[in-house]
């Protein structure tokens, strides 16, 4: 099912008119084969999708149960996931993936299991970073260099390999570490250690900095204090020097300065 995109908004469209608004639902060839390839992407066998577009009442059941598999998985994955997230970055990878591997002891449509079984390879890579301090090219720079950290922290030496200082010198970019004071820590592992706790220390910082300005421009811009809502991102401005939240900060300003549609 990778080989192509999943649409699943007709579907929720379609589940909006007829199962919340009360419209009655039609089954028409275009309605046959939306319901049929639905159920198909929900792992409701043909022969079963087939029996229920026999009649209206069981073809609306049909489309109950297709939204409902939907919803629920989506909604699963992405508690599991944000969850297994944090566990990762507090280096709790037995744990963030024991949750991806609930996910999928329950979890039937491929779709969603085929995006669990992607994070739980990913954080089978990082256990393995972790362990070995070997670098893998198929997972993210950040992700790594926190696994590298973790693996310092628990007694281990950074061996400052090629792949290590290039993983270094891409991530102190990201975190508007100069070139100069980049080239200075790894000259020793000493420094390339201290490097690694600067770099993920201000991206840990922006992102909360950055997270909870959003939440509380949202709560101002929507309560009607636009003014107060601009003075969010200008504070994280003030003080923000990661390229990435700055970028956030400065896009999410112009458009509180923009005049709205229509104006």
């Amino acid at each position: 099912m990778s080989d192509r995109q999943i649409d699943w908004d007709p579907i929720r469209v379609l589940a909006k008119r007829v199962l919340e608004q009360g419209e009655p639902l039609e089954l028409t060839d275009e309605t046959r084969a939306l319901l049929l390839r639905g159920a198909r992407e929900v792992a409701i066998s043909d022969e079963d999708a087939e029996n229920a577009l026999r009649s209206l009442s069981t073809a609306t059941t049909l489309l109950q149960e297709v939204r409902r598999r939907i919803h629920d998985g989506s909604w699963r994955l992405s508690r599991a996931r944000d969850r297994a997230y944090d566990l990762r970055d507090a280096g709790d990878l037995d744990g963030a993936r024991q949750l991806m591997r609930d996910v999928l002891a329950v979890e039937v449509v491929p779709f969603y299991r085929e995006q669990a079984e992607i994070a739980l390879e990913k954080l089978t890579g990082l256990a393995e970073v972790r362990a070995t301090g070997q670098l893998d090219p198929n997972l993210n720079d950040r992700p790594q260099l926190t696994a590298l950290s973790q693996r310092v922290q628990q007694g281990h030496a950074l061996e400052l390999t090629d792949d290590v200082r290039a993983l270094l010198r891409r991530m102190a970019l990201t975190a508007a570490v100069s070139d100069a004071e980049t080239e200075e820590a790894l000259k020793s592992p000493e420094g390339a250690e201290a490097l690694m706790g600067m770099i993920l220390s201000r991206l840990r910082d922006g992102q909360k900095r950055i997270t909870r300005a959003l939440f509380r421009m949202t709560n101002l811009r929507d309560s009607g204090d636009i003014e107060g809502a601009r003075q969010q991102m200008r504070d994280v401005l003030a003080v923000e020097i990661v390229p990435q939240y700055r970028r956030m900060a400065e896009e999410v300003l112009r458009g509180l300065d923009s005049p709205p549609p229509g104006a």
